[in-house]
């Protein structure tokens, strides 16, 4: 509640904490003496200097700022606060303060936004975030900068008022005048920025293995020689997806909304992101001084893509192993711990060797035997074991290209079909819709996968010959069963557990 008393202000307003917000009290306490503006309360270098942003835009927005001694405290004072969007909610307990505006007027409202000199409102990051601050905090309004109302909108039960400047702000406060309505955006994806599955030719094996990982989110690595058609088969993937749930609508657009808030933009489709291999760890994983979520986190729901895997920096790819297995990313800092969700579905691409053509039946290989070991193990044991498919490209031959049959093929609709109805089996076996079989525990998968007795027997000697570890026995049997819902098979037989562990053990 925001309350007067004495001539102090209380504003609600919010700072970023990691994924989620804290409600934050913006108090101004306005007395005689010597004019000015002091910000206390465990603030950046960005709010201290909203003191001449803040100055400028009451006096441009035709308001009063006062010729007294002014007080802003951002409580609680322990908490590290960061980012230009507490400019308004000053503002506005300033004008509280100076009775420009009264206590009841702001009431049950909690407001964001930057403030140019000039009094317009640009626009921020975490909009969904304040909403659904706004939201657990019970207050009935939420104003914002008009560019991040879509996004904000997503979140029911808030009223959400999007305003362009200062003064359109107070007027809106004041009942003068009503607010805004702006019409949703949604992101769009150039047909060029991913090509089309049925553009490939040949690489059947590939495919299905593309297939299998859409449908039960499934880790995989292409490798082979230059050339080969690793990259644009990963590139791909992205197609076989199904559009976002609206929860997931909400989670991936807030992830994105916290790292820029430029782009007011909902994601409807899987996001697909491939960071150059010179990426640094904080932009990977996420976090710096002033902690965004990183290619990681920004890949929810959707494809992380790491071309030539052995090129990225070691810590870099050891960093992924926690986020593989827990489907979250968790920092800690010195004030605070942060945590950004980070539910992947990890494809990269990768050569056999420094020079690429070993193994190639064209182009002989121009590495030694220390060179090829050396670069294979830039890529560890416990991250390898975590991929469920593994494959080795090869190349197509040219002939092949003009070859009438294979231009006419289409088999995107088809793959789309398999893969929605394997999520719908999974959606069954799990009853839930955000749940897949490649996190399934070892509990669920005796009870749920009604594997067959010979298909045991099967994977029990494969894993002492192939020396498996009991996590990738695990991710065999979940393979398999994905497999088995391609097939729209009931239970897991030994050809479902054969086709798995081939897809294990081709690298």
């Amino acid at each position: 509640m925001s309350v007067m008393q004495n001539r102090v202000a209380k504003v609600l307003s919010g700072a970023l904490v990691g994924f989620d917000g804290r409600l934050v009290e913006v108090e101004a306490d306005m007395k005689n003496g010597l004019p000015g503006l002091q910000i206390v309360g465990m603030g950046n270098k960005a709010i201290d200097e909203a003191r001449q942003r803040v100055r400028s835009a009451i006096s441009n927005s035709l308001l009063d700022f006062p010729a007294q001694k002014l007080t802003i405290n951002l409580a609680p004072a322990e908490l590290p606060k960061d980012g230009t969007h507490f400019d308004v909610p000053i503002a506005i307990s300033i004008l509280v303060a100076s009775g420009q505006l009264k206590a009841k007027e702001v009431a049950g409202s909690l407001f964001v936004g930057e403030l140019a000199l000039d009094g317009t409102i640009r626009p921020i990051r975490g909009a969904i975030t304040f909403a659904e601050l706004a939201k657990s905090n019970h207050c009935q309004r939420l104003f914002l900068p008009l560019q991040n109302i879509s996004q904000a909108k997503l979140v029911k039960e808030v009223e959400i008022i999007g305003v362009e400047s200062l003064q359109q702000l107070f007027k809106v406060v004041r009942g003068f005048e009503p607010p805004y309505e702006a019409e949703l955006k949604t992101a769009h994806t150039k047909e060029t920025d991913r090509p089309l599955f049925d553009s490939i030719i040949g690489h059947e094996q590939a495919k299905r293995a593309l297939t299998i990982a859409a449908a039960g989110r499934h880790n995989l690595l292409f490798s082979g020689s230059p050339g080969a058609g690793k990259t644009l088969l990963a590139r791909s993937l992205s197609e076989l997806l199904p559009d976002l749930s609206l929860e997931e609508v909400i989670e991936v657009t807030k992830l994105h909304s916290l790292n820029s808030g430029n782009e007011a933009i909902i994601y409807t489709k899987p996001p697909f992101r491939a960071p150059h291999h010179s990426a640094t760890l904080t932009s990977l994983i996420g976090g710096g001084l002033r902690p965004k979520p990183g290619e990681l986190s920004l890949a929810h729901k959707g494809v992380l893509f790491l071309d030539e895997l052995p090129e990225y920096p070691r810590t870099s790819l050891e960093a992924l192993r926690q986020p593989l297995e827990d489907r979250h990313i968790s920092l800690s800092r010195l004030y605070e711990h942060i945590t950004y969700p980070a539910d992947i579905l990890l494809i990269a691409t990768m050569n056999p060797c420094p020079c690429g053509y070993l193994g190639d039946t064209r182009t002989p290989c121009s590495c030694s035997q220390t060179q090829i070991a050396a670069y294979q193990k830039k890529i560890s044991g416990p991250l390898l074991d975590r991929i469920d498919l593994r494959m080795t490209i090869v190349k197509i031959p040219s002939e092949y290209f003009f070859n009438a049959d294979t231009l006419q093929e289409k088999q995107l609709l088809k793959v789309k079909k398999l893969v929605l109805a394997a999520r719908q089996a999974q959606k069954k076996r799990y009853d839930r819709s955000d749940f897949y079989n490649a996190y399934a525990s070892l509990d669920e998968a005796k009870r749920l996968f009604m594997v067959a007795n010979e298909a045991k027997e099967l994977l029990t000697t494969a894993t002492k010959k192939l020396a498996i570890t009991t996590r990738g026995y695990l991710r065999v049997l979940r393979v398999a069963r994905t497999i088995a819902d391609l097939e729209s098979s009931e239970g897991i037989t030994a050809s479902h557990i054969a086709e798995a562990l081939q897809y294990r053990n081709q690298t």
